[in-house]
Protein backbone atom coordinates (compact mmCIF):
# COMPACT_ATOMS: atom_id res chain seq x y z
CA UNK A 1 0.00 0.00 0.00
CA UNK A 2 2.67 2.55 1.28
CA UNK A 3 4.10 1.78 -2.09
CA UNK A 4 1.08 1.87 -4.71
CA UNK A 5 0.92 5.64 -2.65
CA UNK A 6 4.38 6.63 -3.03
CA UNK A 7 3.55 5.83 -6.76
CA UNK A 8 0.14 7.24 -6.99
CA UNK A 9 1.98 10.88 -5.60
CA UNK A 10 5.17 10.68 -7.63
CA UNK A 11 2.42 11.12 -11.03
CA UNK A 12 0.49 13.55 -9.69
CA UNK A 13 3.93 15.29 -9.28
CA UNK A 14 5.02 14.50 -12.41
CA UNK A 15 1.41 16.06 -13.56
CA UNK A 16 1.47 19.02 -11.74
CA UNK A 17 5.33 19.74 -13.24
CA UNK A 18 3.89 18.95 -16.70
CA UNK A 19 1.14 21.13 -16.11
CA UNK A 20 3.29 24.19 -14.93
CA UNK A 21 5.90 23.54 -17.77
CA UNK A 22 4.05 22.83 -20.73
CA UNK A 23 2.41 26.75 -21.34
CA UNK A 24 6.70 27.31 -21.70
CA UNK A 25 7.03 24.69 -23.73
CA UNK A 26 3.93 24.66 -25.91
CA UNK A 27 4.12 28.76 -28.10
CA UNK A 28 0.20 29.44 -28.54
CA UNK A 29 1.40 32.72 -29.82
CA UNK A 30 2.14 31.07 -32.67
CA UNK A 31 -1.33 30.14 -33.09
CA UNK A 32 -2.46 34.30 -32.92
CA UNK A 33 -2.18 34.71 -36.67
CA UNK A 34 -3.98 31.22 -37.45
CA UNK A 35 -7.35 31.94 -35.35
CA UNK A 36 -7.49 35.54 -36.46
CA UNK A 37 -6.59 34.72 -40.08
CA UNK A 38 -9.78 32.01 -39.85
CA UNK A 39 -12.06 34.08 -37.59
CA UNK A 40 -11.48 37.14 -40.60
CA UNK A 41 -12.25 35.04 -43.46
CA UNK A 42 -15.34 33.11 -41.66
CA UNK A 43 -16.93 36.53 -40.77
CA UNK A 44 -15.64 38.77 -43.61
CA UNK A 45 -14.25 41.08 -41.13
CA UNK A 46 -11.19 41.89 -39.49
CA UNK A 47 -11.08 39.98 -36.28
CA UNK A 48 -7.50 41.13 -34.03
CA UNK A 49 -7.10 39.00 -30.97
CA UNK A 50 -4.42 39.86 -28.24
CA UNK A 51 -1.51 38.04 -26.07
CA UNK A 52 -2.92 34.12 -26.06
CA UNK A 53 -2.36 32.15 -22.67
CA UNK A 54 -2.60 28.30 -22.36
CA UNK A 55 -3.94 27.04 -19.50
CA UNK A 56 -3.71 22.80 -19.30
CA UNK A 57 -5.71 22.23 -16.34
CA UNK A 58 -8.77 24.06 -18.23
CA UNK A 59 -7.47 23.02 -21.40
CA UNK A 60 -8.12 26.07 -22.84
CA UNK A 61 -6.54 29.27 -25.15
CA UNK A 62 -7.44 32.56 -23.37
CA UNK A 63 -7.00 35.81 -25.16
CA UNK A 64 -6.72 39.42 -23.19
CA UNK A 65 -8.89 41.32 -25.94
CA UNK A 66 -10.99 40.34 -29.47
CA UNK A 67 -12.58 42.98 -31.77
CA UNK A 68 -14.43 42.25 -34.49
CA UNK A 69 -14.77 45.28 -37.11
CA UNK A 70 -17.55 46.43 -38.34
CA UNK A 71 -19.09 46.47 -42.35
CA UNK A 72 -17.44 49.79 -43.55
CA UNK A 73 -20.55 51.06 -45.24
CA UNK A 74 -21.70 51.59 -41.06
CA UNK A 75 -18.28 53.35 -40.01
CA UNK A 76 -15.23 52.59 -38.45
CA UNK A 77 -16.06 51.90 -35.09
CA UNK A 78 -16.07 48.08 -34.17
CA UNK A 79 -18.84 45.77 -34.28
CA UNK A 80 -17.92 43.38 -31.35
CA UNK A 81 -15.00 43.97 -28.81
CA UNK A 82 -14.32 41.78 -25.48
CA UNK A 83 -12.32 41.64 -22.65
CA UNK A 84 -11.69 38.46 -22.73
CA UNK A 85 -11.97 35.41 -25.14
CA UNK A 86 -11.57 31.89 -24.25
CA UNK A 87 -10.96 29.05 -26.63
CA UNK A 88 -11.70 25.64 -25.38
CA UNK A 89 -8.87 23.16 -27.32
CA UNK A 90 -7.91 19.48 -27.47
CA UNK A 91 -4.66 19.06 -25.64
CA UNK A 92 -2.58 15.96 -27.28
CA UNK A 93 -3.00 17.21 -30.77
CA UNK A 94 -1.70 21.23 -29.41
CA UNK A 95 0.97 19.25 -27.39
CA UNK A 96 1.99 16.64 -29.83
CA UNK A 97 1.65 17.78 -33.04
CA UNK A 98 1.08 21.63 -32.18
CA UNK A 99 -2.25 21.63 -34.40
CA UNK A 100 -4.66 23.67 -32.92
CA UNK A 101 -8.49 21.87 -32.31
CA UNK A 102 -10.91 24.46 -31.06
CA UNK A 103 -13.80 22.69 -29.28
CA UNK A 104 -15.48 25.70 -27.37
CA UNK A 105 -15.86 29.34 -27.57
CA UNK A 106 -16.25 32.29 -24.85
CA UNK A 107 -16.80 35.69 -25.11
CA UNK A 108 -16.62 37.71 -21.77
CA UNK A 109 -18.24 40.83 -21.33
CA UNK A 110 -18.84 41.95 -25.00
CA UNK A 111 -19.76 45.04 -26.62
CA UNK A 112 -21.98 43.90 -29.47
CA UNK A 113 -22.97 47.62 -31.69
CA UNK A 114 -26.41 46.69 -33.85
CA UNK A 115 -26.99 49.12 -36.27
CA UNK A 116 -29.75 49.24 -39.21
CA UNK A 117 -30.62 51.78 -41.69
CA UNK A 118 -33.86 52.42 -42.92
CA UNK A 119 -33.82 50.46 -45.62
CA UNK A 120 -34.19 47.77 -43.26
CA UNK A 121 -30.04 46.82 -44.07
CA UNK A 122 -28.39 45.63 -40.34
CA UNK A 123 -24.72 45.79 -39.72
CA UNK A 124 -25.08 42.15 -39.09
CA UNK A 125 -26.04 41.20 -42.31
CA UNK A 126 -22.93 40.72 -44.39
CA UNK A 127 -21.17 38.74 -41.47
CA UNK A 128 -19.98 35.76 -43.16
CA UNK A 129 -21.76 36.00 -46.50
CA UNK A 130 -20.47 35.35 -49.44
CA UNK A 131 -21.23 38.97 -50.41
CA UNK A 132 -19.78 40.35 -47.06
CA UNK A 133 -17.45 43.34 -47.37
CA UNK A 134 -13.96 42.68 -47.58
CA UNK A 135 -11.92 42.53 -44.26
CA UNK A 136 -9.81 45.95 -44.16
CA UNK A 137 -5.41 44.45 -43.33
CA UNK A 138 -7.14 41.42 -43.47
CA UNK A 139 -4.81 38.62 -42.48
CA UNK A 140 -3.60 36.54 -45.17
CA UNK A 141 -4.31 32.72 -45.33
CA UNK A 142 -2.06 31.15 -42.78
CA UNK A 143 0.12 27.84 -42.99
CA UNK A 144 0.11 25.63 -39.34
CA UNK A 145 3.30 24.85 -38.39
CA UNK A 146 3.77 21.65 -40.13
CA UNK A 147 3.43 23.88 -43.47
CA UNK A 148 -0.27 22.82 -44.00
CA UNK A 149 -2.29 25.65 -45.59
CA UNK A 150 -5.23 26.43 -42.80
CA UNK A 151 -8.73 25.94 -44.74
CA UNK A 152 -10.74 28.86 -43.79
CA UNK A 153 -14.18 27.97 -45.94
CA UNK A 154 -16.92 28.62 -44.27
CA UNK A 155 -18.44 24.92 -44.74
CA UNK A 156 -15.15 23.84 -42.35
CA UNK A 157 -16.50 26.15 -39.09
CA UNK A 158 -18.16 24.60 -36.38
CA UNK A 159 -17.63 25.14 -32.82
CA UNK A 160 -19.24 22.43 -30.14
CA UNK A 161 -19.94 25.52 -27.64
CA UNK A 162 -19.83 28.47 -28.41
CA UNK A 163 -21.08 31.34 -25.47
CA UNK A 164 -21.45 34.87 -24.69
CA UNK A 165 -21.35 35.92 -20.98
CA UNK A 166 -22.61 39.10 -19.71
CA UNK A 167 -22.75 41.15 -22.60
CA UNK A 168 -24.14 44.64 -23.45
CA UNK A 169 -26.15 44.85 -26.73
CA UNK A 170 -26.53 48.07 -28.49
CA UNK A 171 -28.89 48.68 -30.91
CA UNK A 172 -29.88 52.08 -32.77
CA UNK A 173 -29.96 53.82 -36.15
CA UNK A 174 -27.38 53.82 -38.77
CA UNK A 175 -28.09 57.65 -39.02
CA UNK A 176 -27.27 58.15 -35.43
CA UNK A 177 -30.52 60.27 -34.76
CA UNK A 178 -31.94 58.58 -32.29
CA UNK A 179 -30.53 57.31 -28.83
CA UNK A 180 -29.57 53.70 -28.84
CA UNK A 181 -31.23 51.25 -26.46
CA UNK A 182 -28.87 48.96 -24.82
CA UNK A 183 -29.51 45.55 -23.26
CA UNK A 184 -27.48 44.28 -20.60
CA UNK A 185 -26.42 41.22 -19.34
CA UNK A 186 -27.10 39.34 -22.45
CA UNK A 187 -25.87 35.39 -22.33
CA UNK A 188 -26.03 33.80 -24.96
CA UNK A 189 -25.51 29.95 -25.28
CA UNK A 190 -24.80 27.98 -28.90
CA UNK A 191 -24.29 24.03 -29.18
CA UNK A 192 -22.90 22.71 -32.14
CA UNK A 193 -22.28 26.04 -34.33
CA UNK A 194 -21.79 25.93 -37.96
CA UNK A 195 -22.91 28.60 -40.76
CA UNK A 196 -24.00 25.41 -42.98
CA UNK A 197 -26.33 23.64 -41.04
CA UNK A 198 -28.64 24.45 -38.12
CA UNK A 199 -27.97 24.66 -34.51
CA UNK A 200 -30.10 24.98 -30.95
CA UNK A 201 -29.68 28.17 -29.25
CA UNK A 202 -30.50 29.99 -26.15
CA UNK A 203 -30.60 33.65 -25.44
CA UNK A 204 -31.39 35.68 -21.78
CA UNK A 205 -30.85 39.51 -21.39
CA UNK A 206 -32.24 42.13 -19.33
CA UNK A 207 -34.33 44.86 -21.14
CA UNK A 208 -34.15 48.74 -21.51
CA UNK A 209 -36.31 50.06 -18.62
CA UNK A 210 -36.29 46.72 -16.84
CA UNK A 211 -37.46 43.47 -17.30
CA UNK A 212 -36.11 40.58 -19.18
CA UNK A 213 -36.59 37.88 -21.97
CA UNK A 214 -35.47 34.57 -22.77
CA UNK A 215 -35.46 33.10 -26.40
CA UNK A 216 -34.75 29.13 -26.85
CA UNK A 217 -35.03 27.69 -29.87
CA UNK A 218 -33.13 26.97 -33.32
CA UNK A 219 -31.32 28.76 -36.25
CA UNK A 220 -29.23 27.76 -39.75
CA UNK A 221 -28.34 27.60 -41.73
CA UNK A 222 -26.79 31.21 -41.69
CA UNK A 223 -27.75 32.81 -45.19
CA UNK A 224 -24.98 33.32 -46.95
CA UNK A 225 -26.22 36.23 -48.43
CA UNK A 226 -27.74 38.33 -45.50
CA UNK A 227 -27.12 37.04 -41.93
CA UNK A 228 -30.40 38.73 -40.79
CA UNK A 229 -32.44 36.08 -42.87
CA UNK A 230 -31.21 33.18 -41.63
CA UNK A 231 -34.27 30.96 -40.73
CA UNK A 232 -34.91 30.18 -36.85
CA UNK A 233 -37.79 28.91 -34.18
CA UNK A 234 -37.97 30.05 -30.86
CA UNK A 235 -40.13 30.61 -28.15
CA UNK A 236 -40.08 33.83 -26.64
CA UNK A 237 -40.71 35.16 -23.27
CA UNK A 238 -40.93 38.13 -21.87
CA UNK A 239 -40.96 39.70 -18.13
CA UNK A 240 -41.87 43.29 -17.72
CA UNK A 241 -41.42 44.85 -20.92
CA UNK A 242 -41.16 48.61 -20.61
CA UNK A 243 -42.94 49.87 -23.83
CA UNK A 244 -41.86 53.21 -23.61
CA UNK A 245 -37.76 52.51 -23.17
CA UNK A 246 -37.82 49.39 -25.24
CA UNK A 247 -37.69 50.63 -28.70
CA UNK A 248 -40.24 48.62 -30.01
CA UNK A 249 -42.71 51.70 -30.30
CA UNK A 250 -41.82 55.41 -31.28
CA UNK A 251 -41.69 57.51 -28.49
CA UNK A 252 -43.83 60.08 -30.05
CA UNK A 253 -46.81 57.80 -29.85
CA UNK A 254 -46.77 57.97 -26.19
CA UNK A 255 -47.27 54.27 -25.44
CA UNK A 256 -46.45 53.09 -22.64
CA UNK A 257 -47.05 50.21 -20.02
CA UNK A 258 -45.39 47.00 -18.39
CA UNK A 259 -45.89 44.12 -20.65
CA UNK A 260 -45.51 40.34 -20.32
CA UNK A 261 -45.34 38.05 -23.72
CA UNK A 262 -45.50 34.76 -24.35
CA UNK A 263 -45.27 33.39 -27.64
CA UNK A 264 -42.87 32.27 -30.55
CA UNK A 265 -41.54 33.41 -33.44
CA UNK A 266 -40.58 31.72 -36.28
CA UNK A 267 -38.75 32.94 -40.05
CA UNK A 268 -38.07 30.88 -43.14
CA UNK A 269 -35.69 33.83 -44.15
CA UNK A 270 -37.71 35.87 -45.82
CA UNK A 271 -41.15 36.00 -43.63
CA UNK A 272 -41.19 36.16 -40.20
CA UNK A 273 -43.91 34.92 -37.92
CA UNK A 274 -45.04 35.56 -34.83
CA UNK A 275 -48.22 34.89 -32.06
CA UNK A 276 -48.80 34.52 -28.93
CA UNK A 277 -50.15 36.49 -25.59
CA UNK A 278 -49.60 39.98 -24.35
CA UNK A 279 -50.60 41.10 -20.93
CA UNK A 280 -49.93 45.12 -20.48
CA UNK A 281 -50.57 46.58 -17.52
CA UNK A 282 -50.48 50.58 -16.94
CA UNK A 283 -51.05 50.46 -20.20
CA UNK A 284 -51.02 53.68 -22.29
CA UNK A 285 -52.44 54.88 -25.95
CA UNK A 286 -52.51 58.56 -26.09
CA UNK A 287 -49.62 60.95 -25.65
CA UNK A 288 -51.92 62.96 -22.93
CA UNK A 289 -53.22 59.84 -21.45
CA UNK A 290 -52.88 57.84 -18.22
CA UNK A 291 -52.29 54.44 -17.30
CA UNK A 292 -55.21 52.12 -17.58
CA UNK A 293 -56.80 50.74 -14.18
CA UNK A 294 -56.63 47.63 -15.26
CA UNK A 295 -54.83 45.16 -17.36
CA UNK A 296 -54.98 44.49 -20.88
CA UNK A 297 -54.84 41.04 -22.98
CA UNK A 298 -53.81 40.62 -26.33
CA UNK A 299 -53.55 37.45 -28.18
CA UNK A 300 -52.25 37.93 -31.67
CA UNK A 301 -50.91 36.39 -35.07
CA UNK A 302 -48.98 38.41 -37.59
CA UNK A 303 -46.58 38.02 -40.52
CA UNK A 304 -43.89 40.34 -41.33
CA UNK A 305 -42.19 40.46 -44.42
CA UNK A 306 -38.37 41.25 -43.74
CA UNK A 307 -37.71 42.65 -47.77
CA UNK A 308 -40.07 44.72 -47.76
CA UNK A 309 -40.80 45.86 -44.28
CA UNK A 310 -44.54 44.98 -44.20
CA UNK A 311 -46.78 42.87 -42.40
CA UNK A 312 -50.44 41.70 -42.06
CA UNK A 313 -52.04 41.26 -38.52
CA UNK A 314 -54.20 38.19 -38.96
CA UNK A 315 -55.54 38.42 -35.58
CA UNK A 316 -55.27 40.67 -32.60
CA UNK A 317 -58.45 39.96 -29.56
CA UNK A 318 -58.06 43.23 -27.28
CA UNK A 319 -59.64 41.77 -23.73
CA UNK A 320 -60.60 44.21 -21.23
CA UNK A 321 -62.15 42.43 -18.59
CA UNK A 322 -65.56 40.82 -20.47
CA UNK A 323 -64.88 43.73 -23.30
CA UNK A 324 -63.41 42.30 -26.30
CA UNK A 325 -62.33 43.68 -29.99
CA UNK A 326 -60.83 42.41 -32.50
CA UNK A 327 -57.94 43.92 -34.67
CA UNK A 328 -56.93 43.18 -38.06
CA UNK A 329 -54.79 45.21 -41.11
CA UNK A 330 -51.76 45.58 -42.30
CA UNK A 331 -48.62 47.42 -41.60
CA UNK A 332 -44.96 48.13 -42.55
CA UNK A 333 -42.00 50.29 -41.92
CA UNK A 334 -40.88 53.42 -43.67
CA UNK A 335 -37.61 54.79 -41.93
CA UNK A 336 -38.43 55.75 -38.35
CA UNK A 337 -41.71 55.51 -38.87
CA UNK A 338 -44.49 52.21 -38.73
CA UNK A 339 -47.51 52.64 -40.99
CA UNK A 340 -50.94 51.26 -40.32
CA UNK A 341 -53.84 50.32 -42.12
CA UNK A 342 -56.32 48.44 -39.68
CA UNK A 343 -59.76 47.87 -38.47
CA UNK A 344 -61.01 47.70 -34.82
CA UNK A 345 -64.36 46.26 -35.24
CA UNK A 346 -66.22 45.63 -31.04
CA UNK A 347 -69.74 45.02 -30.26
CA UNK A 348 -71.86 45.48 -26.77
CA UNK A 349 -68.50 46.03 -24.60
CA UNK A 350 -69.67 46.50 -21.35
CA UNK A 351 -68.84 49.98 -20.69
CA UNK A 352 -68.18 48.84 -16.69
CA UNK A 353 -65.24 47.27 -17.98
CA UNK A 354 -64.05 50.19 -20.80
CA UNK A 355 -64.42 52.89 -18.01
CA UNK A 356 -60.61 51.99 -16.60
CA UNK A 357 -59.46 51.63 -20.15
CA UNK A 358 -60.67 56.03 -21.29
CA UNK A 359 -58.02 57.31 -19.38
CA UNK A 360 -55.18 55.62 -21.49
CA UNK A 361 -56.91 56.26 -24.71
CA UNK A 362 -56.88 59.98 -23.78
CA UNK A 363 -60.46 60.68 -22.92
CA UNK A 364 -61.59 63.18 -20.46
CA UNK A 365 -65.06 63.21 -19.23
CA UNK A 366 -66.81 66.23 -17.18
CA UNK A 367 -64.90 66.14 -13.45
CA UNK A 368 -66.11 64.05 -11.20
CA UNK A 369 -68.29 61.51 -13.58
CA UNK A 370 -67.81 58.24 -14.72
CA UNK A 371 -69.36 56.16 -17.40
CA UNK A 372 -71.44 53.61 -15.93
CA UNK A 373 -73.59 50.55 -17.26
CA UNK A 374 -74.54 49.50 -20.98
CA UNK A 375 -72.91 48.78 -24.14
CA UNK A 376 -70.77 50.42 -26.24
CA UNK A 377 -69.97 49.61 -30.05
CA UNK A 378 -67.81 50.64 -32.58
CA UNK A 379 -66.24 49.80 -36.29
CA UNK A 380 -63.14 51.86 -36.39
CA UNK A 381 -60.62 52.07 -39.72
CA UNK A 382 -57.11 53.71 -38.16
CA UNK A 383 -54.56 54.58 -40.71
CA UNK A 384 -51.59 56.43 -40.82
CA UNK A 385 -48.39 56.71 -38.49
CA UNK A 386 -48.77 55.02 -35.31
CA UNK A 387 -47.29 57.69 -33.53
CA UNK A 388 -50.23 60.07 -35.63
CA UNK A 389 -52.97 58.12 -36.53
CA UNK A 390 -56.50 59.16 -38.18
CA UNK A 391 -59.39 57.00 -36.71
CA UNK A 392 -62.58 56.85 -38.03
CA UNK A 393 -66.04 55.52 -37.87
CA UNK A 394 -69.42 55.45 -35.77
CA UNK A 395 -69.36 54.96 -32.16
CA UNK A 396 -72.48 54.02 -29.98
CA UNK A 397 -73.63 53.80 -26.43
CA UNK A 398 -76.86 52.12 -25.39
CA UNK A 399 -78.22 52.43 -21.52
CA UNK A 400 -75.54 53.97 -20.09
CA UNK A 401 -75.59 56.69 -17.42
CA UNK A 402 -73.24 59.60 -16.64
CA UNK A 403 -72.76 59.54 -13.22
CA UNK A 404 -71.65 62.49 -11.26
CA UNK A 405 -72.93 64.88 -14.10
CA UNK A 406 -76.22 66.42 -13.53
CA UNK A 407 -76.75 67.94 -17.06
CA UNK A 408 -80.33 69.36 -15.55
CA UNK A 409 -78.55 71.87 -13.73
CA UNK A 410 -76.16 73.22 -16.40
CA UNK A 411 -79.80 73.78 -17.79
CA UNK A 412 -81.15 74.80 -14.68
CA UNK A 413 -84.37 76.88 -16.18
CA UNK A 414 -85.62 73.54 -17.83
CA UNK A 415 -86.20 72.30 -14.34
CA UNK A 416 -88.12 75.34 -13.52
CA UNK A 417 -90.44 75.23 -16.72
CA UNK A 418 -91.17 71.23 -16.99
CA UNK A 419 -90.41 70.14 -13.77
CA UNK A 420 -87.49 67.44 -16.04
CA UNK A 421 -85.50 66.23 -13.01
CA UNK A 422 -82.06 64.27 -14.46
CA UNK A 423 -80.88 64.12 -10.66
CA UNK A 424 -76.99 63.97 -9.96
CA UNK A 425 -76.49 60.94 -12.72
CA UNK A 426 -77.45 61.87 -16.20
CA UNK A 427 -78.99 58.50 -17.54
CA UNK A 428 -78.62 57.90 -21.42
CA UNK A 429 -80.56 55.56 -23.37
CA UNK A 430 -78.50 55.98 -26.44
CA UNK A 431 -75.67 58.14 -27.54
CA UNK A 432 -74.31 57.61 -31.26
CA UNK A 433 -72.11 59.68 -33.76
CA UNK A 434 -69.67 59.25 -36.79
CA UNK A 435 -66.37 60.41 -35.64
CA UNK A 436 -63.21 61.71 -36.82
CA UNK A 437 -59.96 61.68 -34.32
CA UNK A 438 -56.54 63.36 -36.04
CA UNK A 439 -53.61 64.59 -34.99
CA UNK A 440 -55.65 67.80 -34.89
CA UNK A 441 -58.28 67.44 -32.82
CA UNK A 442 -61.82 65.44 -32.59
CA UNK A 443 -64.26 66.00 -34.69
CA UNK A 444 -68.06 64.03 -34.02
CA UNK A 445 -70.91 64.33 -36.69
CA UNK A 446 -74.20 63.39 -36.53
CA UNK A 447 -74.22 63.28 -32.59
CA UNK A 448 -77.38 61.81 -31.52
CA UNK A 449 -77.78 61.81 -27.52
CA UNK A 450 -80.99 60.29 -26.22
CA UNK A 451 -81.87 61.39 -22.37
CA UNK A 452 -84.97 60.12 -21.16
CA UNK A 453 -85.84 63.19 -18.42
CA UNK A 454 -84.69 65.62 -20.94
CA UNK A 455 -85.49 64.63 -24.83
CA UNK A 456 -82.97 64.15 -27.81
CA UNK A 457 -79.77 66.25 -28.65
CA UNK A 458 -78.78 66.48 -32.20
CA UNK A 459 -75.54 68.45 -33.49
CA UNK A 460 -71.75 68.23 -34.71
CA UNK A 461 -68.27 69.56 -33.15
CA UNK A 462 -65.27 69.64 -32.04
CA UNK A 463 -62.83 68.61 -29.60
CA UNK A 464 -59.56 70.29 -29.91
CA UNK A 465 -55.76 68.79 -28.74
CA UNK A 466 -56.02 70.70 -25.76
CA UNK A 467 -59.86 69.89 -24.80
CA UNK A 468 -62.18 72.93 -25.96
CA UNK A 469 -64.89 72.29 -27.63
CA UNK A 470 -67.02 73.69 -29.92
CA UNK A 471 -70.06 72.14 -30.29
CA UNK A 472 -73.68 73.52 -32.10
CA UNK A 473 -75.98 71.45 -30.93
CA UNK A 474 -80.30 71.38 -30.83
CA UNK A 475 -82.24 70.43 -28.08
CA UNK A 476 -85.43 68.78 -28.84
CA UNK A 477 -87.28 68.51 -25.78
CA UNK A 478 -89.72 66.03 -24.16
CA UNK A 479 -93.18 66.30 -22.89
CA UNK A 480 -93.80 68.79 -20.94
CA UNK A 481 -90.73 70.56 -21.48
CA UNK A 482 -91.87 71.63 -25.27
CA UNK A 483 -95.21 73.26 -23.99
CA UNK A 484 -93.49 74.98 -20.88
CA UNK A 485 -90.74 76.41 -23.29
CA UNK A 486 -92.99 77.25 -26.02
CA UNK A 487 -94.89 79.01 -23.71
CA UNK A 488 -92.59 81.27 -21.94
CA UNK A 489 -90.09 81.87 -25.11
CA UNK A 490 -93.39 82.64 -27.29
CA UNK A 491 -93.47 79.87 -29.81
CA UNK A 492 -96.55 79.53 -30.32
CA UNK A 493 -96.60 75.85 -29.49
CA UNK A 494 -95.09 74.94 -32.54
CA UNK A 495 -91.89 73.72 -31.36
CA UNK A 496 -89.29 72.42 -28.90
CA UNK A 497 -86.53 72.67 -30.98
CA UNK A 498 -83.99 75.07 -28.36
CA UNK A 499 -80.80 75.40 -30.75
CA UNK A 500 -77.38 76.02 -28.18
CA UNK A 501 -73.60 76.05 -27.88
CA UNK A 502 -71.47 73.65 -25.63
CA UNK A 503 -67.72 75.07 -25.01
CA UNK A 504 -65.55 75.12 -22.35
CA UNK A 505 -63.64 71.60 -22.03
CA UNK A 506 -64.30 68.14 -21.70
CA UNK A 507 -63.43 68.29 -18.24
CA UNK A 508 -65.80 71.56 -17.72
CA UNK A 509 -68.04 71.99 -20.12
CA UNK A 510 -70.27 75.09 -20.45
CA UNK A 511 -73.69 75.52 -22.20
CA UNK A 512 -74.35 78.72 -24.01
CA UNK A 513 -77.30 79.63 -25.84
CA UNK A 514 -77.55 80.18 -29.25
CA UNK A 515 -79.22 83.53 -28.84
CA UNK A 516 -79.16 84.09 -32.97
CA UNK A 517 -80.59 80.98 -33.21
CA UNK A 518 -83.63 81.48 -31.45
CA UNK A 519 -84.26 84.51 -32.88
CA UNK A 520 -83.74 83.28 -36.28
CA UNK A 521 -86.37 80.75 -35.29
CA UNK A 522 -88.61 83.32 -33.52
CA UNK A 523 -88.81 85.21 -36.73
CA UNK A 524 -89.78 82.36 -38.99
CA UNK A 525 -92.63 81.87 -36.62
CA UNK A 526 -93.97 85.15 -36.50
CA UNK A 527 -93.70 85.25 -40.75
CA UNK A 528 -96.30 81.97 -40.52
CA UNK A 529 -98.63 84.52 -38.96
CA UNK A 530 -97.38 84.47 -35.30
CA UNK A 531 -96.77 88.35 -33.98
CA UNK A 532 -92.67 88.50 -33.00
CA UNK A 533 -91.63 89.11 -29.78
CA UNK A 534 -87.84 88.76 -29.74
CA UNK A 535 -87.06 90.65 -26.43
CA UNK A 536 -89.77 88.13 -24.24
CA UNK A 537 -87.82 85.01 -26.66
CA UNK A 538 -84.28 86.35 -25.34
CA UNK A 539 -85.31 86.96 -21.97
CA UNK A 540 -86.74 83.27 -21.86
CA UNK A 541 -83.85 81.30 -23.83
CA UNK A 542 -81.13 83.59 -21.85
CA UNK A 543 -83.31 82.45 -18.83
CA UNK A 544 -82.89 78.52 -20.08
CA UNK A 545 -79.20 78.26 -19.54
CA UNK A 546 -79.29 80.12 -15.96
CA UNK A 547 -78.50 83.51 -17.00
CA UNK A 548 -80.37 86.40 -16.07
CA UNK A 549 -80.81 90.12 -17.24
CA UNK A 550 -79.01 92.74 -15.23
CA UNK A 551 -80.91 95.22 -13.31
CA UNK A 552 -82.40 98.16 -15.80
CA UNK A 553 -81.18 96.28 -18.73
Amino acid sequence: MKRAAKIIGILILILLVVAIALPFLVNVNSFRPTIESQASSALGRRVTIGNLKLSILTGSVSADDLAIADDPAFGKTPFVTAKALNVGVELMPLVLNKTLHVTDLTLDRPQIVLLRTPAGKWNFSSLGGSNASPARDKAPASADPKGNTTDQSLENLSVAKLNVNNGRVSIGDANGKSKPHVYDNVNVAIRNFSFSSQFPFTVAADLPGGGNLKLDGKAGPINPNDAAQTPLEAKLDVKRLDLAASGFVDPASGIAGLADFDGAVASDGRVLRSNGTMKADKLKMSAKGSPAGRPVEVRYATDYNLQSQSGALSKADVAIGKALAQLTGNYETRGDATLVNMKLNAQNMPVDDLQAMLPALGVVLPSGSSLKGGTLSTALAISGPVAKPVITGPIKLVQTKLAGFNLGSKLSAINALSGAQTGSDTSIQNFSTDAHVAPDGVRTENVDLIIPALGTLTGTGTISPSGALNYHMTANLAGAAVTGLSQIAGLGGKGGSIPFFIQGTTSDPKFVPDVQGILNSRLKSGLQGNKPNTGSAVDAITGLFGKKKKPNQ
